[in-house]
Parts: structure tokens; sequence; C-alpha cells
């Protein structure tokens, strides 16, 4: 199955890039040959992916990386790049391939520090010959100094280097770098195309698809997980029982305590399975002996390490966070739509008893201003408000009503 089929709902998308890679490849080709470059040609050394969370941004800009490795026999014979099965597609697809570097943010912005070695690296020549990829999938976290590094990196860039930016909106991009890229805007896929999508790559029986793209409304990784995750689907059950556990002040602190510490236990959950493993190859690559102590002058090394694994356990936590706040959204504009007399688009039908309950007990009015202090919780969290005092101003709103 080919890279491009990864692209749920993209098809406008899909064709100037699979157009791209096979440009890409004809010059490659030429240039290894010795023979003369294709003139006429869609392919660039700089794009820009847009899109709403859950379009699958990152996962086009990683599919389009892994066409422009591919050496698969059939590009001779006229085939698209991005067979999804050789070398150069597998590699780039799982994040192993040499010349595919993947920068994000470790914490709430990608610092320059954190750009470095990828931007020194842009200007090096592939190692098998092919292309130089970075592939940034939150390019609206650069900050000031990394996004000059990269606006260097792109406006003078190596002759075989190709730098894939994503965001959300070409507006959380400098001007000066996106004008210098080719743009590309997907959109929200289908929750029809979603539910086919986990049919026929995950195996997930077509009613259990079907339920996890409407509940996400078409969000491409959180359908995938809440279809093949059991754990998943318990954490969205437990947020989907909050507002109703917010009848008097109590119940309503304890509801956002409860919330903090299961977002506080995913982040604890991850730094657990990466943090050792990093922690354990960086003393190997600092030649410490197995259990041993670490060569002169590098504990500096292993405090800059510890550092970016508490930002981004800081982080992890932030996203299941706002994980949490989008399914309370979605929840309580499934309430509105009932209190406005539409059931068309009911998100979280597993849970209409409970929706209809808060429909009858409340006014338009009163769900607008508990979607609304939910907004003013995800507002005061990138402000930097402590997480439990933003969460407990939410639910105690939730509860006014």
């Amino acid at each position: 199955m080919s890279v491009w089929d990864d692209l749920v709902g993209q098809e406008k998308v899909s064709e100037p890039l699979a157009a791209a890679a096979r440009d890409a490849d004809a010059f490659v080709t030429a240039a290894a040959a010795d023979g003369p470059l294709p003139q006429a040609t869609s392919m660039t050394h700089a794009w820009l992916f847009t899109g709403p969370p859950g379009s699958g941004v990152a996962q086009t800009a990683r599919a389009f990386a892994a066409a422009l490795q591919c050496v698969s026999p059939d590009r001779a014979l006229g085939g698209v790049p991005g067979c999804g099965f050789c070398d150069g597609c597998h590699t780039a697809l799982i994040g192993t391939h040499a010349d595919v570097s993947t920068v994000v943010a470790m914490g709430a912005e990608i610092r320059a520090q954190d750009m470095r070695d990828t931007v020194r690296k842009s200007f090096t020549s592939p190692a098998n010959g092919r292309w130089q990829v970075i592939l940034v999938e939150e390019a609206e976290r650069l900050n000031e100094k990394s996004a000059n590094a990269v606006l260097k990196a792109v406006e003078e860039p190596a002759p075989r280097t190709v730098w894939l930016l994503c965001a959300p909106s070409v507006e959380d991009v400098l001007p000066t770098i996106r004008s210098r890229c080719r743009h590309l805007n997907l959109s929200t896929p289908s929750v029809g195309a979603v539910a086919d999508m986990l049919v026929r790559r995950e195996g997930i029986e077509p009613d259990v698809a079907a339920a996890a793209a409407r509940a996400t409304q078409g969000h491409i990784e959180r359908a995938r997980r809440l279809a093949t995750d059991k754990a998943a689907r318990d954490r969205r059950a437990a947020v989907l029982k909050l507002p109703l556990r917010v009848e008097d002040v109590g119940s309503a602190l304890k509801a956002a305590q409860e919330l903090v510490d299961a977002a506080a236990e995913d982040a604890k959950q991850l730094a657990e399975e990466m943090d050792a493993k990093e922690t354990e190859e960086l003393k190997a690559a600092l030649g410490a002996a197995q259990g041993g102590r670490l060569p002169r002058g590098t504990a500096g090394v292993m405090k800059d390490l510890e550092a970016d694994q508490k930002r981004r356990k800081a982080r992890t936590q932030r996203n299941s966070l706002d994980l949490a706040l989008s399914e309370l959204t979605g929840f309580y504009r499934d309430v509105l739509a009932l209190q406005l007399g539409s059931r068309v688009a009911i998100a979280n039908a597993d849970a209409e008893d409970t929706l209809e309950r808060l429909a009858r007990t409340g006014t338009p009015e009163s769900t607008l201003r508990r979607i609304e202090a939910i907004a003013a919780c995800g507002e005061a969290l990138d402000r930097n408000v402590p997480p439990l005092l933003a969460v407990e101003a939410m639910t105690m709103a939730l509860r006014a009503g």
C-alpha cells in the first residue's frame, strides 16, 4: 500500500505531491547519470503544510518525505515514488532514515539550540545520494531565534535539501519564511473517510470505526487511538462524566483534581518509556561503561537532557489536558445542538442519555457560557497558569452555568 493511501480525504493535496515526487526522482536520476537536469518541475526546496488539528498535516509531510526517499524499482517503469514498502519509504515513515530529520518541540517552543544541529545538517549532502529532508512538525512553535535560523536555511538551501514545515495556518509562520515555501492546505477529512481508513488500515470493525470517527469528528489520530486503545476509551468516558459531577463545590474541585492527575499520569507513563532509554543511549554515546561513571566534563550534557525531558513531560501533560478540553467542548456542543432542536450533528451518541438530561435542565445561554469557560481554561494554560488552578476555575464555571 503506497504512502499516498495514508492521506485520508486529501486527494487535492496528494496529486501535486505525487507530481513533485516524480519530478524530484527525475532530478536525482539525471544528476546521478550526469545527464541534463529537467527544466520544468513542480518540485521546490521548501514546503508549508497547514490544516486544522486532526487533518493529518504531519502525516502528509512524512508521506512526502518517504516518497522523496523511495528506491522502489517500479519508478523506472513509470510508477509513482512512494511505494510504502522499500527501505527508503519504510525507514522514512518510522523515523529512522538517515536523511530525514524530524524537529518537534520538547516544551512550549522550538528553541534555537534545538535547531542548531538540524540546520547544520541541512547544508550537508544526503548520505544515500537522494534528498536531505528536514521535517518541522510544529513550525508555529519556532521562537524568534530558531525561526531566524530556519529562515537563513530556506533562503539559501543546499541543492538537495528539502524543508517540510507543518503548522495550523499560514498566519502561524513568519511571513519571510512562508513566502519562500510552496503552501498546501489540508482540510478536515469526513467522518466516513476516517471510518473507512480505520477499517482498511487498522482492521477495526465497521461499527467501532464509525463510532470512533464520529466521536472525534474526523480527527485522524484521535480516532485511531480511540478505536485501538481501551485506555483511551476509558479516559474519554471519564471526561464525559465530568459534567454530571460538578453539582456542588466539593465535587467540582474533586473532578478538577482527578482530571489534572490523569494528565500527569499520562505524562509520567510516557517519561518512563522514553527517558530511561534516552539516558542510557546518551551515556553510551559519551563513552560511559554500563553502570559506570560518566567521563569528565560530560555532566552538563546530561543536565541538558534532563531539562529537555522535564519540558517534554510538562508538554505531554498539557497535550492530555488539551484533549480533555476538546472532548468537553464537543460534549457541550452536542448539548447545544439538542437544545436548538438538531440531532444531525451529535458526535457523542454513546452519551445521548446524559446529553438529553443536560439539555432539558439547562438553556442554550448557559451551555454557551460553559463552552466559553472551557475555552478560557485553555487560554489560562497558554499563559502558564498552574494546571490545577485553571481546571478548578473551569469546573466551578461549569457548575455555575
